[in-house]
């Protein structure tokens, strides 16, 4: 991971910055729906609607009464879409914090698969976590998501830095994957221990 001097950092946000639950998004969903929750959490998928809508080819009408067929919700797109941001519960203070003393080293971005809905929320719950990054990469402007080589290679000419002077943070090891293939140095997270062993390799000190 240290073979190129690391000039700039790429946080995904969900999982890594932020807290994000989708059992809330079911448990709100479930008193307007003819299925059991048990089976509203089976039905649920990250499947090509939900990758079209993260890729801004689907708007979040189109998305909402996608996920009101799939799981039989009876209400309108209202309280479809306060389930939908319902799946945030917190910053994760700790990396948040990290990235903020990291900045003042090294460049410091985001790049989260997202949509106009939960941009909205997110923007609007968390602005310490907008302001802690000089540019938010979002999938949905984009027109491509994580783990696609595409997406890496759009923010790698956006930012003008070389892939492999890139590192890279996520929890999902498909992303990773995605960012190695780009050229990209990469961490797999699993809590704010994996970013600040990270960190420190590169130089950055909190």
């Amino acid at each position: 991971m240290t073979a190129t001097k690391v000039q700039a950092l790429l946080f995904d946000l969900g999982g890594v910055v932020l807290d994000i639950d989708f059992n809330r998004a079911f448990e709100h969903w479930q008193p307007v729906s003819r299925l059991s929750l048990d089976e509203i959490k089976a039905g649920f998928r990250f499947d090509a609607a939900y990758q079209r809508h993260e890729r801004g080819e689907i708007t979040a009408a189109q998305y909402f009464a996608h996920l009101s067929n799939t799981l039989q919700l009876q209400e309108g797109h209202a309280r479809v879409a306060e389930g939908w941001n319902a799946i945030f519960l917190g910053e994760i203070s700790e990396a948040l914090a990290m990235i903020q003393s990291a900045r003042s080293q090294l460049p410091c971005y985001a790049f989260t698969n997202s949509n106009p809905v939960h941009q909205a929320a997110w923007s609007a719950m968390f602005p310490a976590v907008v302001q802690a990054f000089d540019r938010i990469f979002v999938s949905s402007d984009m027109g491509c998501r994580k783990p696609e080589r595409q997406a890496f290679e759009h923010i790698v000419r956006e930012i003008k830095v070389d892939p492999q002077a890139i590192l890279f943070f996520d929890d999902l090891a498909e992303n990773i994957a995605g960012a190695q293939g780009a050229g990209l140095q990469a961490v797999h997270v699993r809590g704010p221990a994996d970013v600040r062993a990270a960190l420190e390799r590169t130089g950055c000190t909190a």
